[in-house]
Formats: structure tokens, sequence, C-alpha cells
């Protein structure tokens, strides 16, 4: 046998380091405390308040001069409201999150986090969404971005904790998600005193509708908990039927809106017509099990009525 050369033996492939253990827990507190503000709900915030900007500005950008506000309002409304926000309502839905599949990784249940880091969280970001809005957009802005997060703890602590006052937490998620947060996008270029209230109220009434088939995901989990949420009380039908005449509502509102010229004059209202119906059945089929993916197809789907109406409106110009 015919040994090879020694410089041609293949050296043995070096292995790793692994992070040291402190390292890799801080990166998965880290990853936790991401996970915590759900990025996935910061479009909410950001999408409602672009409609209130446009609304504003009737342009499509913000102008140059309002830019620097408006990439702080991106922030504040992105993960600093949504980190203050779900951090207090993680917080005190541990004992349902407990009894909950759907919420078997979240970091607190998973002991990941602990409830002091989920009060820091709760405190430091709501500390710094008050001062960016105050300092870099305006008192207006800070003293909605103020309502929010007042209405987000009222809506999870106790002793008021809304979430268990049916009626009262479907007002709490309507009037920060359907009026606050598109008001927030207009104050950044108009007084708020000029904001449309017709659209407020559509506003209320979509997210009225969106918010009601939540509370039946986790029916279960809120009972064993003892947490009375609407579907709870009023059990899953009825909260999806409600839901269901809610959008319908809202979608006529709409309609009659646009048809009268109540907001704004176009010749031709044909794809408001033709997606109407869309609307409603995409909902009602969303709704029979509704799911937080299947609530983002709907929120897509009046994304398309949505444009076409910001489109004309942008076409109007100022009044």
């Amino acid at each position: 046998m015919v040994l090879p050369h020694p410089t041609t033996r293949r050296r043995p492939t070096p292995v790793r380091a692994l992070p040291p253990p402190a390292t890799r827990r801080r990166a998965a507190r880290s990853w936790a405390l991401l996970r915590l503000t759900r990025p996935w709900f910061w479009p909410l915030g950001w999408a409602a308040a672009y409609a209130g900007s446009v609304l504003a500005t009737h342009t499509w950008l913000p102008p140059a001069a309002a830019l620097p506000r408006a990439l702080a309002a991106l922030v504040v409304l992105g993960p600093l409201v949504w980190a203050a926000v779900l951090a207090v309502n993680d917080l005190h839905d541990l004992p349902s999150d407990r009894r909950n599949p759907r919420k078997a990784g979240a970091p607190l249940v998973t002991g990941l986090l602990t409830e002091t880091d989920l009060v820091r969280c709760h405190v430091g970001a709501t500390v710094a969404a008050l001062a960016l809005a105050l300092v870099a957009i305006g008192p207006a802005f800070a003293l909605g971005t103020a309502a929010v997060l007042s209405l987000g703890w009222l809506y999870s602590a106790p002793p008021v904790r809304l979430k268990t006052r049916p009626g009262r937490d479907v007002a709490a998620n309507a009037l920060a998600v359907g009026v606050l947060a598109p008001m927030a996008g207009w104050s950044l270029h108009r007084p708020v005193t000029g904001y449309p209230v017709l659209v407020a109220v559509l506003g209320l009434l979509l997210v009225a509708a969106l918010y009601l088939p939540t509370t039946v995901l986790d029916v279960d989990a809120d009972t064993t908990a003892g947490d009375t949420t609407a579907a709870v009380r009023w059990g899953t039908r009825w909260c999806r039927r409600a839901g269901l005449a809610l959008w319908v509502a809202a979608t006529g509102v709409w309609l009659t809106c646009c048809h009268l010229d109540v907001l704004v004059r176009r010749e031709s209202w044909a794809l408001q017509d033709l997606w109407a119906p869309v609307l409603v059945a995409g909902y009602a089929v969303a709704v029979r099990r509704p799911t937080i993916a299947r609530l983002a197809v709907v929120c897509l789907l009046f994304a398309v009525p949505a444009a076409d109406f910001l489109t004309a409106w942008i076409a109007a110009g100022p009044m």
C-alpha cells in the first residue's frame, strides 16, 4: 500500500465554535422582543396613517418638507406604539395564553421573557413614542399618540380591562385604528379639526367589523381563563354575524358617498360597484373560520376600492 504524500493528505474540517451561551441567550431574547411587537401588525397603523396623509395633501407622497415628520411617524406608529400596547396586553393575558395553543410559543409563556421584561418594554416604548412624537412631529400628533397608548392600557390592564367588557372592547379598537391612526396621518399636514367626519364613521365601522372575528379565535382559552370577551358573552356565531352586518353597512355607506358625490365628484364609480360584492363575499368566507391571515386578506381586498377612491380624491384636488 502506497501512503499519500504528507502534503496531499486532507486536513480535518475545522469545527466552527458555537457562540457562548450568554450570547445565544441575548440573541434569543432580542428576537423574542421583536416578535412581541408583532411586526405583521405594524402595517395596520402605517396604512391608516398613509390614507389620512393622502386625504390631507391630495398627493400620493408627502411634500418634501414633511418627509422627516412622516418618517418619525412611521417609527411611532409601527414598532413603538405596538411594542407598548402589546407588552401590556401579553402581560395581562398570561393566564389565557397559557391555555391557548395559538400562544404556546409566546415569549412570556415559554419563559424566554419575564414579566419584568414586558414592563420595561412597555415603559420604554411608551416614553420613546411620546418623546419622538412631541419633539419630531408636533403636539397634535403627540396627543393622539397618548390617546392610542391610553386606550391600549385600558383595553388590557385591570381594573378597567376593556377586553372583558363586550362592546367597549370593540369601540376601543375601532377608535384607535379606525379614527386616531388615519387622523394621525392627516395631522402631519392639516389641523385635526378639518378631518372629515364621514371618513371617521367609515373607519369606525370597518375596524369594528374586523375586530369582532378576532375574539372568536381565542374563545376557548378566554372562557377557561374567565375573560368575558365578546365571543364568550355573545357567542361566536353572533360575533361573525355582527361583523358581517357592520362590514355590509360600511360598504353601503361607502357606495352611497361615492354615488352622491359626498366626498369627491367623479363620473364613474364602476370599480366600486363591481368590487362591493367581492368585499362582502370575501369577508363572509373569511369569518366562517377566522384567522389572522384570512382577515389580512380581507384588508387587502379593501385596499382595491380604497386605492380607487384615493385616486379620484387626488385627481379632484383641494377644494
